[in-house]
């Protein structure tokens, strides 16, 4: 088990200790115990200025004891939307409630085909999640589809051997969900030469919804001897999408030297995960842990692109085969 996943299991496990009352398996007992859980271990209140009481008056109103449980778990499905968290869900057998408008309100910005076709002609290499190839420019080319994977240190010295010859590199992490924080550290060691701040984490020490521990920080150390480093520039494209550890991923890459971070502002996500489950057996899961970025920010809300690096795709130029995002990454380094 490697730092970052310790401490989490720890902090997490801190924000379970507190004593859950037992509440009756019927629609107004279940209604409780799902406020209450929230009330007591989710982590954004303040960030996300929700009155939680005031959330349940107006909820509460709404519960009876003739409803449906399907009825029951659209009402309470509206109420965890409050929190607008795409780390808050509601499992019941027939249904999972997932906020949506976190990325649904923005542009995609990303489009693999557009990427695949018209920039590698379909002519690229595939590991895992990883497609990686050189562009025309002598600039590799890395799109990591999700870090629920992780990829071997073989693996990434053969990627990185046969980059060698680049003059830079596009790390793009667009429509990547997240995944396992320890794969984003397998990542981010191959861009650092010393033991570096990764950022802090908070962790639930009460009921109470200011009750949290102090900022934790907790650092990365370079991969080691016998393994390869990249040591050019780096560009970090982003969209939307780029949710949870991609959002971690982010905010780590934000703030080494020779890294840029283009695009559009991340989906955030920067909570870590707690499950509870109600008397009825459904299960709900929301934000517990809170991660800050290395200066002791919140990245709830996402990562903004560095100065003057934000960019969308233009759908006109989409059209005729044109990533405006990856091109003006490309200018960048190009005129580096």
């Amino acid at each position: 088990m490697n730092k970052i996943t310790g401490f989490i299991l720890l902090a997490c496990t801190f924000s379970a200790c507190h004593e859950i009352p037992e509440y009756s398996n019927d629609n107004n007992g279940n209604f409780e115990a799902l406020w209450t859980v929230l009330d007591e271990h989710y982590c954004f209140f303040e960030e996300k200025q929700v009155d939680w009481n005031e959330v349940h008056t107006r909820y509460a109103q709404r519960i009876s004891p003739s409803m449906t449980r399907e009825e029951l778990f659209g009402v309470c499905s509206e109420m965890l939307a409050e929190l607008k968290d795409g780390h808050t869900n509601l499992s019941a057998p027939f249904a999972t409630s997932y906020y949506r408008k976190w990325w649904s309100d923005y542009p995609q910005n990303y489009s693999q085909r557009l990427v695949e076709q018209y920039y590698f002609n379909f002519n690229y290499r595939q590991l895992g999640s990883y497609t990686y190839d050189f562009l025309t420019q002598n600039i590799a080319y890395v799109h990591c589809s999700t870090f629920e994977s992780g990829i071997g240190s073989g693996n990434l010295d053969y990627i990185l051997q046969y980059f060698n010859t680049a003059s830079a590199l596009i790390f793009d992490v667009r429509d990547n969900g997240g995944g396992n924080l320890s794969n984003v550290e397998d990542i981010v060691n191959r861009f650092i030469e010393s033991r570096t701040l990764a950022g802090y984490m908070i962790h639930k020490t009460g009921p109470g919804h200011n009750d949290f521990s102090e900022p934790y920080p907790y650092y990365f150390d370079p991969i080691g001897d016998g393994h390869l480093v990249w040591r050019k520039p780096v560009v970090v494209l982003t969209n939307r999408s780029t949710y949870s550890a991609a959002n971690n991923f982010v905010s780590i890459m934000k703030h080494l030297p020779n890294v840029t971070i283009v695009g559009s502002t991340t989906g955030g996500g920067s909570g870590m995960p707690y499950s509870s489950e109600l008397p009825c057996g459904w299960g709900v899961r929301f934000s517990a842990c809170s991660i800050l970025d290395a200066k002791g920010q919140t990245t709830e809300f996402g990562v903004i692109p560095s100065e003057g690096c934000n960019v969308d795709m233009d759908p006109e130029q989409a059209v005729k085969g044109h990533d405006t995002i990856l091109d003006f990454a490309i200018s960048h380094l190009n005129d580096a």
